[in-house]
């Protein structure tokens, strides 16, 4: 025979409820953290990846402009000396990047125009392929950071979103096992309230749902 009262049969419904309730909201929190901790992985890797990228690429910029200087360092000496012949040598040599800058620096006629630039490393002509590659991946690898970091926020506010559930869910256990019915209001709503606190957190939070 069933002697439990009214309020016991409700007490133990809604205990079920938020039991069941709190396990579904913490397995969904465990997942999302998760894939967030996957993401912040993955933006990670990919910023180092493109950090790499953009130092090899500035080296091989530094490489280029150093050609590029000491070329036109042969030039001027040649040129000064007014072996022509000689100064045309190094001319053909130029690299095709460094050919736009120095044209443009010559025709500011350095040679009489004081206010002329103190060299073609100074022209706005002067572009070297690799260093805007470089620039270009550094600020990729700045997104990915910050992706990234993004990512690990996200990662742990779920992750106090499980233990909010989870403490939701020890609340909800522990009133079934006591005999007072005022404990068992109290245990019951306390643990109500905290799974409440954690759909409100949740409901706040991005979804990741990338494979």
């Amino acid at each position: 025979m069933n002697d439990q009262s009214p309020w016991d049969r409700r007490f133990e419904t809604l205990a079920t409820v938020l039991l069941a309730a709190a396990a579904l909201a913490t397995a969904w929190s465990t997942f999302q953290s998760g894939r967030w901790r996957g993401e912040q992985a993955a933006n990670t890797g990919k910023s180092n990846a493109a950090r790499i990228e953009s130092s090899q690429a500035s080296t091989r910029a530094g490489q280029l402009t150093q050609i590029d200087i000491a070329t036109f360092i042969q030039w001027s000496n040649a040129d000064l000396a007014g072996n022509r012949r000689l100064a045309a040598f190094y001319r053909r040599r130029f690299r095709d990047e460094f050919r736009p800058a120095f044209d443009a620096w010559l025709a500011t006629n350095p040679r009489e125009n004081a206010k002329a630039p103190t060299s073609p490393f100074v022209m706005p002509q002067y572009l070297l392929a690799e260093a805007q590659r470089s620039d270009r991946l550094a600020r990729t690898a700045d997104r990915r950071s910050a992706a990234a970091a993004d990512a690990n926020r996200d990662a742990d506010d779920y992750l106090l979103a499980v233990v909010l559930f989870a403490s939701s869910l020890f609340f909800a256990g522990i009133s079934t096992k006591v005999r007072s019915l005022r404990q068992r209001q109290v245990l019951l709503g306390l643990g109500c309230l905290i799974f409440l606190s954690g759909v409100v957190w949740v409901a706040t939070s991005p979804i990741n749902f990338s494979v």
